[in-house]
């Protein structure tokens, strides 16, 4: 959730290490594409190390959560049996989410175009935000779509959100639920008017606390 982002020279170390020990390398690519400069793209770890598995799906940057349909690519021995155990517990997903799957492949560039356009636009609402924001600091995501939030304020990030949430409808994920505490998880991919929304009302709540 934090918005770092992987570049090639540490992957290929990260693989160095896994290559050493004749390890695989799972990587979750389920936000490739999401950078923020140039198309978005990192190396996939399966075009980088021969033991590389990567894993990824309709949600995230396609915006399909709902079809439940992602892939593996992965060394040959690894996929058979996966394939085994995907007939074993799943067997098919419905036709139609196949199809809105097929779909959206079809046209990932316009896909991955409009999800780029968003983040990237939102991201920069949420940076001259944060400027302005003195109980608020952040390292800027470089990928993804969430950001943590660090709080300069009275209270645990549990009771900030709780207490948010009550007040002003505004939803935040606390730190604490990722070993961060002091911090809280922002998700900036929303439609344009509920984002700045949703920061004027925490930027109310928050001069309260002044």
């Amino acid at each position: 959730p934090t918005g770092a982002l992987i570049e090639r020279p540490m992957l290929e170390a990260i693989a160095d290490i896994a290559d050493s020990v004749g390890a695989y390398l799972l990587c979750d690519e389920v936000y490739r594409g999401t950078g923020q400069v140039g198309d978005g793209m990192v190396p996939s770890i399966v075009d980088i190390y021969q033991k590389g598995i990567s894993t990824a799906g309709m949600s995230k940057v396609f915006s399909l959560a709902g079809l439940r349909v992602g892939w593996v690519v992965a060394p040959k021995e690894l996929t058979e049996k996966i394939m085994i155990h995907r007939d074993y517990d799943t067997i098919s997903v419905g036709m139609i989410n196949d199809h809105f799957a097929a779909m959206a492949l079809e046209n990932a560039d316009k896909v991955l175009a409009r999800s780029q356009a968003i983040t990237r636009e939102n991201l920069a609402i949420l940076d001259s935000w944060v400027k302005n924001e003195p109980r608020i600091d952040w390292v800027k995501p470089r990928a993804g779509t969430t950001a943590m939030l660090k709080l300069d304020i009275p209270m645990s990030s549990r009771e900030f959100c709780i207490d948010l949430l009550e007040k002003t409808g505004v939803m935040l994920t606390p730190g604490d639920a990722f070993d961060m505490e002091g911090y809280v998880r922002i998700g900036y991919a929303n439609e344009v008017d509920i984002l700045t929304s949703g920061l004027k009302e925490m930027s109310g709540y928050l001069n309260r606390l002044n």
